[in-house]
């Protein structure tokens, strides 16, 4: 059983700026950054991970790994190989994509190929509170280095940012938005659909500028910055998916209707008074609601799911949200997984019902959405678990960057109000993405 060295150290600045300092320091080959109502955590490098793509669920610790193929659980599987983990207290941190979904369908090919899911056990992990922060290492070493980076002074690095444009240039997406009503017209059982869109970043990103210069400008309920196996994210996630704590409690927090805001005291309140009498944003919230409910009933204790906060307002960014949150006691001998099982993916992000919502998505948008819609988790050994939805992020895979929005559509949706409000979210992002300064030029041999 590994037993991580661990100190405690007072603080010189701002958790986001310590844990930006860890991530660009060069000590950990992958990371993930991840904020939960203000609480840093920073995890680096990796002694295990659990890997799942449609083919199986792959384990490793340390030098050992193990393959499996997929049961009817793939994720009942994922915390059973992370209850393995011979680590004391340990914590895993990681994504899910979209697609991960499709493995609880008949149609588990559409899930494709790549990675659906990567949990990683870090070598080092940092829990920051606003004045310390609590290190813990696989090895004396890191820790010292880690303490030694934590116990200099940081201060906000200036930027020049290179704002991205949210322009629709294929001109696609009022199509897909026509025809997305056109079906739900029609009768085929669709009620509403989620439908994105993505506009690339013509530009390598720095990502930790980018992580801190857009979290200072945001309001979400999670924020994270990953780096794992080749796969980058930032984001300002505006609601959860799952939040389940140790002793059972458990929420999901559906965000549905939206309307810009950042004029100003003035527009922002007639904006908002606009979103709260619009009867489309309104259905659309109260169907989103009504399903959490449904979903959470299926892995609480009788009668204890309830709304609370329904139809509130809540800031993000560029925009305002029409929100509520469905909360529940975990029924007897379920786990973390099986709600997220139940909930997975965000009705915000996937239609309603949602079989046909992913029938509608796999034939109008242009391939697989990958982490945009999935998750970022963070989860413990103690059984609890929070997982962020994936929205209002910058990505990079394969060389090429790109930012992802979405819209929620309905019979009565319109697409030059669906188009717009893909914007209005992408500006949560876009004027904050920092360009990657190019690499130094190399010092000729023999000169200073």
């Amino acid at each position: 059983m590994l037993r991580y060295r661990s100190a405690e150290t007072e603080l010189p600045g701002e958790p986001l700026l310590l844990a930006a300092r860890l991530a660009e320091s060069g000590l950990f080959d992958q990371y993930v950054v991840y904020e939960r109502e203000g609480d840093f955590r920073f995890a680096g490098g990796a002694l295990g991970e659990v890997v799942v793509d449609r083919s199986g669920i792959r384990r490793r610790w340390l030098a050992e790994q193990t393959a499996d193929p997929l049961g009817p659980h793939p994720l009942r599987q994922v915390g059973e190989r992370l209850a393995e983990t011979p680590a004391e207290g340990w914590s895993a941190y990681g994504w899910m994509a979209f697609e991960f979904s499709h493995l609880y369908t008949d149609r588990p090919d559409r899930a494709g190929d790549a990675d659906l899911l990567h949990l990683v056990v870090p070598h080092t992990e940092v829990r920051f509170r606003q004045e310390s922060a609590e290190v813990r290492s696989a090895d004396q070493e890191t820790l010292d280095a880690v303490l030694e980076l934590l116990g200099k002074p940081v201060t906000p690095t200036p930027v020049d940012p290179r704002p991205i444009e949210v322009a629709d240039p294929s001109g696609r997406y009022p199509g897909m938005v026509a025809a997305a009503v056109e079906e739900i017209r029609s009768g085929t059982g669709l009620q509403k659909v989620i439908l994105s869109r993505s506009v690339p970043v013509p530009f390598p990103v720095d990502f930790v500028a980018t992580y801190v210069h857009g979290r200072t400008h945001n309001t979400p309920a999670r924020s994270f910055l990953l780096d794992l196996a080749g796969r980058r994210v930032a984001g300002f996630s505006p609601e959860t998916v799952a939040e389940v704590s140790a002793d059972g409690r458990v929420v999901t927090q559906p965000l549905a209707g939206t309307r810009a805001r950042g004029f100003g005291g003035a527009e922002d309140e007639r904006l908002r008074a606009e979103l709260l009498a619009d009867p489309k944003e309104i259905s659309e919230h109260v169907l989103s609601v009504k399903l959490a409910e449904e979903e959470m009933a299926a892995v609480c204790g009788p009668g204890t799911v309830s709304v609370r906060d329904l139809l509130s307002v809540r800031q993000r960014g560029s925009v305002q949200h029409l929100g509520s949150s469905v909360h529940g006691l975990l029924a007897d001998g379920a786990t973390a997984w099986d709600v997220l099982r139940a909930v997975f993916p965000a009705v915000t992000a996937s239609g309603i019902p949602k079989l046909p919502a992913y029938d509608c998505i796999t034939r109008l948008e242009e391939g697989h959405r990958g982490i945009y819609s999935g998750a970022v988790l963070q989860v413990d050994g103690d059984g609890a678990l929070d997982a962020a939805l994936v929205l209002r992020s910058v990505f990079e895979e394969d060389g090429r960057a790109w930012l992802r929005a979405g819209a929620g559509i309905l019979a009565g949706s319109t697409p030059a109000r669906e188009l717009e409000e893909t914007c209005e979210k992408l500006r949560s992002v876009a004027p904050y993405v920092v360009p990657a300064q190019p690499e130094p030029p190399a010092t000729p041999s023999g000169r200073a």
